[in-house]
């Protein structure tokens, strides 16, 4: 399977404020992490070889999942972008090892941590995230080349890096966790409201600003089922009132 984007970007990964909803936080919890583990054990266990054609700008879990495949070949307008460490959450999509095993650990911290190194597709290649480089107008063309190749040669699937399966897809259970323990937590709740507001996205933003700073109240609650719709009613007077201010 080639697996690519259309137009000049290749993803922009993942639609955190589609992916949250209210409920119980226990119930949120939980539905994180089935949610993010299920996601990338569709890459792990995926029965055909997989070639990622990078057909521009890629970031968080986009970049993640495609090292999950058993290659990678970029247009030379790409980049690869995990700012996990500027939104406050940790590595996913098997990051926390798959970057090193690829890259060496001082590329992999690059990305995954405060630096946020973008790097372009040719520093990619030189790093060891991609296979190939060629210009965006071939990328297709060299791509379906290759994969007719793999089909001659009977290639069967082989995820990038070399390490096993099982070891993965353990990984990739305590990164959800992690990660849903995360979404819980001041830093990434503060992450959110920074980045939305540079973003111009003010109503959005001030929802992270207010769950941020109610969180002492409604933390009590995590680990009990009692449901979020009368702090939701809370949260959206107080935005109401923040917006509708002189």
């Amino acid at each position: 399977m080639i697996f690519s984007g259309t137009g000049d970007y290749y993803s922009a990964g993942v639609n955190l404020g589609g992916t949250l909803k209210l409920m119980a936080p226990k119930k949120l919890h939980q539905l994180i992490v089935e949610h993010n583990q299920s996601l990338f054990d569709k890459y792990l266990t995926f029965p055909k070889p997989i070639l990622v054609a990078v057909n521009g700008p890629a970031i968080g879990a986009s970049v993640t999942s495609a090292t999950l495949c058993d290659a990678i070949i970029a247009a030379n307008t790409s980049t690869f972008s995990t700012p996990f460490a500027a939104l406050g959450i940790t590595p996913e999509g098997c990051s926390s090892v798959q970057f090193a095993t690829l890259m060496g650990e001082k590329n992999a911290q690059r990305m995954l941590k405060k630096e946020g190194w973008r790097p372009n597709a040719q520093e990619a290649l030189t790093a060891g995230l991609v296979q190939w480089v060629v210009p965006k107008d071939q990328l297709q063309a060299q791509a379906q080349k290759i994969a007719q190749q793999w089909v001659i040669d009977g290639r069967r699937r082989k995820i990038l890096g070399g390490i096993a399966l099982s070891e993965l897809q353990a990984v990739n259970k305590r990164e959800s966790i992690e990660l849903a323990n995360r979404f819980f937590g001041a830093e990434f709740l503060r992450g959110q409201f920074t980045f939305l507001w540079r973003k111009k996205k003010h109503l959005p933003s001030m929802v992270f600003l207010l769950l941020w700073l109610l969180r002492p109240l409604w933390k009590r609650f995590y680990d009990t089922n009692i449901s979020f719709q009368s702090h939701a009613r809370l949260r959206l007077v107080i935005v109401n009132i923040i917006l509708n201010r002189p």
